[in-house]
């Protein structure tokens, strides 16, 4: 049985680097929100374009205004208005001053931008009230962004803000990682679709939709394959599809390159050791190296990682059965993995931290223990509060908005209330 730490090593050490040229693909700048950089991106503009106002006032010549005062104001002659967008004509002489709104031009001669508020203006000449500091209120060309150098680096996740700085430098189109493709199913002679009628022994397969759900929020459209009986024969029928997948948007990469295939297969059930788990041996047979058989934790303890010998084959995760130990270990150890496989240069990690813990929380402390339950941001702190009810594996009701997982290491028994704990924070 391999520890927490052991088993998460072994398994983000096997994720590949994706190819920055055949695993990418161009795509407009509409459509790349959430989408991971695959090259640094360069501008060729400087940010600001030009030295601009950064407050509505009046654009002077700080050799002017430097002994001014409520008492003694300096008068300056208006020679100009100047809005955002319009470029500026005429070149501030001494004594002059310009009418300047946000993010408009500094004319050719001013230096500083004195705010309205700390003026006074009769017909075409302005009082300055105070003195301000040099170059105060602009922006200054290039003080943002050079043109030519780096802007965005590349395995950064495309969100809001970098989507605004890539519009903003004309950049309407993106190279980026294509997407992890994962093939998930489910095995078990008791479980159904949600449309069959329910008989004795007979549950829902909510193990698919949970991680179909899991895999659209980071970003993956899974590829669905259903529902596999405990029978050796289909079982082995199901897996060979998938570690051989070939999608209907297959893309031919050229050359020897094969076509598109899932990078990560996902089963339910069928690895613990009952007589009737059977997809560790179909993996042996079919030349798979078995890197995890099992894992020193509770939910999750049968946990499979396996990978193939032939070239562009998946790693497979053969999943628990029980639902909340397929959701812990998805992620736990899942998640990360296909953050990483996907070209995110950071943040892929599990993210731990310490919080107040508002239950008592308790373990045998014979296995690391996830308790799940939501984070509560008490008095500018977070609280860790359990989710009521039976903690059992096979209890899928009180799962429902947890975002956190509380972790009792191995031999820790007991964490009271208000002590502090690690929990896992569960961001997509």
């Amino acid at each position: 049985m391999s520890s927490i730490r052991d088993a998460a090593n072994i398994i983000f050490n096997l994720v590949p680097n994706l190819n920055s040229q055949q695993d990418t693909e161009v795509v407009d700048l509409w459509t790349a929100n959430g989408r991971i950089l695959a090259t640094p991106v360069n501008s060729p503009l400087d940010f600001p374009h030009w030295d601009n106002s950064a407050m509505d006032g009046y654009a002077v010549r700080y050799e002017d205004v430097q002994n001014s005062s409520a008492e003694q104001p300096v008068n300056l002659e208006i020679i100009a208005e100047i809005p955002a967008g319009y470029q500026p004509k005429s070149t501030l002489q001494p004594g002059q001053a310009a009418r300047i709104f946000t993010g408009a031009v500094i004319p050719s001669g001013a230096d500083t931008v004195v705010m309205q508020e700390k003026t006074r203006q009769e017909d075409n000449r302005v009082f300055v009230l105070t003195t301000p500091q040099p170059g105060e209120f602009v922006r200054r060309k290039a003080s943002y962004y050079q043109a030519g150098t780096q802007l965005l680096p590349a395995g950064i996740k495309l969100n809001g803000a970098e989507i605004a700085v890539l519009a903003a430098s004309q950049c309407s189109q993106v190279r980026v990682y294509r997407r992890v493709r994962v093939a998930i199913f489910s095995t078990g002679d008791e479980l159904v679709t949600l449309d069959q009628a329910l008989q004795p022994g007979q549950i829902v397969d909510s193990n698919q939709y949970a991680l179909a759900a899991l895999l659209r929020q980071i970003g993956v459209e899974p590829i669905l394959l259903g529902i596999v009986n405990d029978n050796p024969v289909a079982l082995e029928e199901t897996i060979t599809k998938a570690i051989s997948y070939a999608g209907r948007n297959a893309i031919a990469y050229g050359g020897a390159q094969p076509i598109a295939h899932a990078d990560i297969v996902i089963s339910s059930g069928g690895v613990s050791v009952g007589d009737y788990d059977y997809v560790d041996k179909i993996l042996a047979s079919l030349g798979a190296t078995i890197h995890i058989r099992s894992v020193e934790m509770r939910p999750g303890k049968p946990l499979t990682v396996a990978t193939f010998p032939t070239p562009h084959s998946p790693i497979y995760f053969g999943l628990p059965g029980n639902p909340a130990a397929v959701l812990v270990t998805f992620w736990r150890f899942v998640q990360p993995v296909i953050k990483k496989l996907g070209g995110l240069a950071a943040g892929w990690e599990p993210v731990f931290l310490k919080v107040r813990s508002h239950d008592e929380l308790r373990s045998d402390g014979k296995r690391e223990t996830y308790i799940w339950g939501s984070l509560h941001l008490i008095d500018g702190l977070y609280e860790f509060h359990k989710a009521g009810g039976s903690h059992s594996s096979g209890n899928l009701i009180n799962l429902a908005q947890t975002n956190a997982l509380a972790v009792l290491p191995v031999g820790k028994t007991l964490i009271s209330a208000g002590e502090d704990v690690l929990v896992l924070h569960l961001l997509v």
